[in-house]
């Protein structure tokens, strides 16, 4: 097992119950594998704002020849999404 940082602090009470809840509920082993599931949701929330914001800008600084080639391809996309059912079981 890799050597994990200590952390010692203070945290708001509700803070703490939900840590202590997700304990309780079995969804983590202890309170620092609670404070780290939590870290990770923020961090993940983080990088996919990130990625729409980059997303977006790309987006909005495209040139009229690619965003029309863009276009298309986002048509030919929809297109195509609609021939597959989501729902359904692959084949094994």
């Amino acid at each position: 097992m890799s050597q994990r940082p200590k952390l010692s602090t203070t945290i708001a009470k509700e803070n703490y119950a939900y840590l202590e809840s997700l304990v309780k509920s079995k969804k983590a082993k202890n309170l620092a594998e609670a404070l780290d599931m939590g870290l990770a949701r923020l961090r993940s929330m983080e990088s996919r704002a990130r990625l729409e914001r980059d997303t977006a800008a790309y987006f909005a600084n495209l040139p009229a020849k690619a965003a029309g080639e863009e276009a298309r391809i986002e048509a030919a996309l929809d297109v195509s999404a609609d021939e597959v059912d989501f729902d359904e079981a692959p084949d094994a």
